[in-house]
């Protein structure tokens, strides 16, 4: 059994979090909205606007603060005034391939925001789309009645403005694979203009802009339209599954939590090198481990919807996506001076936390990584390092890379002043004993720690077993002087709650 040392400094302040790091996204992607959160035709689960009660209490159980939506690459072909009114004319989705019925729109999204308790966060249309329709969607959904769209809202049923905070320009306009990409000088520009008319409709928004960890794509952007932004939006996807869904095993997921940091580096360099830093926020509105299976999306004649049936396997869903889950909020909390958001994509089936079926939901084992982290972490992160402890060797893009067994971050919980760590073991097959010092503070109470694991590091939630993968709380003792011992089975995420 590996010994570490956990090191903890509770004066030392290194920032408060923001619980929008928490957040989730939807995209019209295969099931996640037809079919996931939303019946059509209506479900005894469902209530009486076809939002899946069983969903929406899950995500307030795991206080969910924002989500992201309509895309995704979808929201790049998809024009948001044929979703709204009585009468909704199908189109076909250029993204997916497929049909989309437009039966559910802004006011539905709106409406599932508003059940769930969370802020709704609206990604525009970059690609096909202009700024006078990114404009005219920020006057239908927040002015209170002057213009036509302001008026339409409420003629469709909404007399009040819903007040949308948080508006996105784009997605992924720099890959050439997205409907309208651009280029940097074209990219600089058009953001520029939206961002321009979006804020003359209502000054109080904010606003983020497509981007990536590249210094090209944002010197233009920044330096044309840095005023007008709030946040540079960063994606993320590790283990890329978008033609073969040949899923990588545990240990290369270990190795990929590795790769998480430095896109948040690189992208704090070009802030700080722009003077960006501390004006602009990062937010991470698309994250996950596994990269979303769609092969042949452009061959003609390609099946596209049944392949994308491999991302609804419940099996593909092991002790490795929750692990590298908590690794990378671990990263959020550490760099929370400038990630405030971080939306894990998607919400419900695909890869979603939860996966959605006829009778019921099944809570994946990223859903309890969260409702660990959401429930149980303090908002003021502070500083903390590990000293010893052991390591592995996992192969990964050509290389053998060597992994630590632990992770950790220490937080304080304001409402009562007790510390409150994540304690991540990766290790495939080993228990970690782990030896916590708290600095110059006395924690004298009793301490509890909460584990997700299961007794296998592939082991899984499915339907006919769904809790494989699970929460234990367990009680470790009291806190004397400053020190206390814990013992981190393989394969798991804690949290150690000092009082």
């Amino acid at each position: 059994m590996n010994e570490a040392r956990l090191h903890v400094q509770p004066r030392r302040i290194v920032g408060r979090r923001d619980g929008m790091i928490y957040g989730h996204f939807l995209e019209h992607f295969h099931r996640q909205i037809y079919g996931g959160i939303y019946q059509r035709g209506g479900s005894s689960l469902s209530n009486e606007r076809g939002l899946r009660i069983d969903v929406m209490d899950a995500l307030k159980h795991i206080k969910t603060p924002v989500i992201r939506w309509p895309g995704g690459c979808y929201v790049s072909a998809y024009h948001w005034k044929a979703g709204v009114g009585p009468v909704r004319e199908p189109a076909f989705d250029k993204a997916w391939r497929v049909e989309e019925p437009n039966t559910f729109g802004t006011d539905e999204f709106i409406a599932f925001c508003r059940e769930v308790g969370a802020a709704p966060y609206i990604c525009t249309n970059a690609g096909t789309g202009g700024p006078e329709e990114m404009s005219d969607w920020v006057e239908y959904c927040n002015l209170p009645s002057a213009g036509h769209w302001a008026k339409l809202r409420a003629a469709n049923g909404h007399p009040e403005p819903y007040g949308v905070k948080y508006w996105s320009i784009g997605n992924e306009n720099y890959l050439p694979s997205e409907m309208g990409s651009k280029t940097p000088a074209e990219w600089c520009l058009f953001v520029r203009e939206a961002g321009k008319m979006m804020k003359r409709v209502d000054p109080t928004i904010q606003l983020l802009a497509a981007s990536t960890d590249n210094l090209d794509w944002n010197i233009g952007l920044l330096r044309e339209a840095g005023r007008l932004l709030d946040w540079i939006s960063l994606h993320g996807y590790w283990d890329g599954l978008w033609q073969i869904n040949d899923l990588a095993r545990y240990e290369t997921c270990m190795a990929y939590t590795l790769e998480i940091e430095p896109p948040l580096l690189k992208m704090e360099a070009i802030l700080r090198s722009l003077g960006m830093l501390g004006k602009v926020r990062i937010a991470y509105d698309e994250w996950n481990l596994r990269g979303w299976h769609h092969p042949d999306v452009d061959v003609a004649g390609k099946d596209c919807w049944t392949p994308r049936d491999k991302n609804d396997l419940n099996q593909s869903y092991t002790m490795a996506d929750a692990v590298f889950s908590a690794c990378f909020l671990n990263r959020c909390l550490a760099h929370c001076a400038t990630v405030g958001m971080a939306n894990f994509a998607p919400t419900v089936n695909t890869r979603g936390a939860l996966f959605v079926h006829d009778d019921g939901i099944v809570k994946r084992s990223t859903y309890h990584v969260f409702d660990l982290y959401a429930n149980s972490m303090g908002e003021t992160v502070v500083d903390s390092w590990l000293e010893g402890g052991g390591s592995f060797e996992a192969a990964t893009r050509g290389e053998t890379r060597n992994v630590p067994d632990l992770d950790a971050v220490a937080t304080l919980w304001e409402a009562d002043g007790s510390l409150r760590v994540s304690l991540v073991n990766r290790s495939p097959d080993r228990t970690a004993r782990l030896e916590l010092h708290v600095g110059d503070a006395r924690f004298d109470g009793a301490a509890s720690l909460q584990t997700l694991t299961a007794e296998d590091k592939d082991s899984f939630n499915d339907v006919g077993h769904p809790d494989t993968a699970s929460i234990r709380a367990t009680p470790t003792g009291k806190a004397r002087s400053g020190t206390i011992r814990v013992e981190l089975p393989p394969h798991s995420v804690s949290v150690l709650t000092v009082r």
